[in-house]
């Protein structure tokens, strides 16, 4: 079978976020022909305009109602905050046609991933366990995505067939998020860590010393560089970095291991992101002041 013969004709985005705009804005002349959104946002009168008014940037069908969204579709994609990812899945589940393809983009834990599994397979549904694997922007659709599940096949031709990027992971569900979920106590921790370091040397005046002696013993990492990277990623991302981050620390636990690092990487992201601070110019030392004169 041909790529376009795997290609979906009528599609939904379960939240229209970040990912679901990355998404549908990349596939361009590939988009599906019927391509439709609803966000649980649209149903609380301060944030329904702006949903209303995303769609219609991205020449998107926006629903009144999940129910709506679904009728009819091969092909959902869940792009949902990690928190909510199974009660999606839950509620979604008898309105889904036997057949469906549902992937769940969502950053959770392998067990959560199980949980959205079960419904959406008793439900007659195909359940795909996604991982995206970098950031959306820029590479919109084709940011690399890796998958597992038993339907892992037939969603590698459908997600091919958009032009996507996906990498089969295995067939057991939770294997895709456990890759995502503990690369990210590296690079979500490491966040976490340029944080606590950073800003209580910037405090305690030592700032120059130390990153003298993080440049001496690891000198090929640009201190200075990335440290004001991962206080930007913080300071704009925070609150979802928070979220995934607290997956992680169920991911560990569910590992028997606690997931204490996970967890307080996770206080320090919602922390920072909580002070609503821009991060202004791109230097490590101004955004540590910004941050450090609302703590």
């Amino acid at each position: 079978m041909t790529a376009s013969g795997n290609r979906p004709r009528r599609v939904a985005f379960v939240g229209f976020g970040e990912a679901g705009m990355a998404f549908a804005s990349g596939w361009g002349a590939l988009r599906p022909a019927d391509l439709r959104a609803y966000d649980v946002k649209t149903d609380a009168p301060e944030t329904r305009q702006p949903l209303l008014d995303r769609y219609a940037e991205h020449g998107m069908t926006g629903q009144e109602s999940l129910a709506l969204a679904l009728d009819g579709v091969e092909a959902v994609f869940c792009v949902v905050t990690a928190d909510q990812a199974f009660e999606a899945a839950r509620v979604a589940a008898p309105q889904i046609a036997s057949g469906t393809l549902w992937f769940d983009c969502n950053s959770c834990a392998p067990g959560t991933k199980r949980r959205s599994a079960e419904v959406i397979g008793a439900a007659g549904g195909r359940y795909v366990d996604v991982a995206v694997m970098a950031p959306v922007y820029p590479k919109r659709h084709h940011v690399p995505l890796l998958i597992a599940g038993p339907h892992c096949e037939a969603a590698e031709a459908v997600l091919t067939a958009l032009d996507m990027k996906p990498k089969q992971a295995g067939d057991e569900i939770g294997r895709a998020s456990s890759i995502k979920m503990l690369r990210s106590v590296m690079i979500k921790g490491m966040e976490a860590l340029t944080a606590e370091c950073f800003l209580a040397a910037r405090r305690a005046g030592v700032e120059e010393e130390v990153i003298g002696s993080l440049e001496a013993s690891d000198p090929d990492i640009n201190w200075r560089a990335r440290g004001a990277y991962n206080l930007e990623r913080m300071m704009v991302h925070g609150a979802r970095r928070a979220a995934v981050m607290k997956e992680v620390a169920i991911t560990v636990d569910e590992l028997g291991l606690g997931g204490r690092m996970a967890a307080a990487a996770a206080e320090w992201q919602e922390m920072i992101s909580d002070l609503g601070e821009d991060p202004g110019a791109p230097d490590l030392y101004a955004r540590a002041d910004r941050i450090l004169s609302r703590l």
